[in-house]
């Protein structure tokens, strides 16, 4: 009887060896940021192209290499879920934000104020901040997937016309509402997709990016 036993014990003690060995090698470099800068167009970010772009740019100034960004965002053709990889994706601080796309999208992700930090590890301004900056441009429900008439001509508008979907990064709004409190589907932009528009409701065309791998 003593053998199986002793199989046993020594296979449980390899397992919790193994996990504890993967915990340890999880990379936790930095796999998820807020851009401390949008394009300067308002909504037109060159497309989804030229989002990742600008998303990798940001991300390889601030000395993180190897690594495939894409922008949160949803087009026409595309859902945002289905462009950000599998994760589990940390912030600048190896602070965790979410396992896996469905906790990304559940009450259960990480994102705070505190927590979606810029490229540079800095907080974001909020309400309550000046100037208020938490309008996360993603053009998507909450679940991720799309609003088609509500991501500026696919990102690529700069002017009186069109709307785009953002969330607040911050979890506040104007009241306790659901909306208020999401982080990628609070509300569509007012008066188009121009730089100005966007600044009026406390945005200023940022937008979050992951890295895919």
């Amino acid at each position: 009887m003593r053998r199986p036993i002793l199989v046993a014990a020594i296979a449980t003690v390899a397992a919790l060896a193994a996990s504890a060995g993967a915990a340890l090698s999880q990379d936790k470099t930095m796999s998820f940021f807020v851009t401390s800068v949008g394009s300067g167009k308002g909504a037109d970010l060159g497309g989804l192209k030229g989002a990742d772009a600008h998303c990798t740019s940001l991300a390889e100034a601030a000395g993180v290499t190897g690594k495939t960004w894409h922008a949160y965002l949803s087009s026409s053709t595309e859902d945002a879920r289905d462009r950000i990889g599998k994760g589990p994706w940390f912030n600048a601080k190896g602070e965790k934000i979410a396992d896996d796309v469905a906790s990304l999208h559940s009450d259960a992700n990480g994102i705070t104020k505190q927590t979606a930090l810029t490229e540079k590890g800095e907080t974001v301004n909020g309400r309550g901040d000046t100037p208020n900056r938490h309008d996360m441009l993603t053009g998507s429900k909450p679940d991720g997937t799309r609003i088609a008439d509500q991501t500026c001509g696919d990102w690529t508008m700069s002017g009186a016309e069109g709307a785009a979907m953002m969330g607040h990064h911050d979890r506040t709004g104007l009241d306790d509402s659901a909306a208020a409190k999401s982080w990628n589907s609070s509300h569509a932009s007012r008066g188009g997709c121009s730089q100005e528009a966007l600044k009026g409701t406390g945005g200023d065309g940022l937008f979050y990016c992951f890295a895919v791998e």
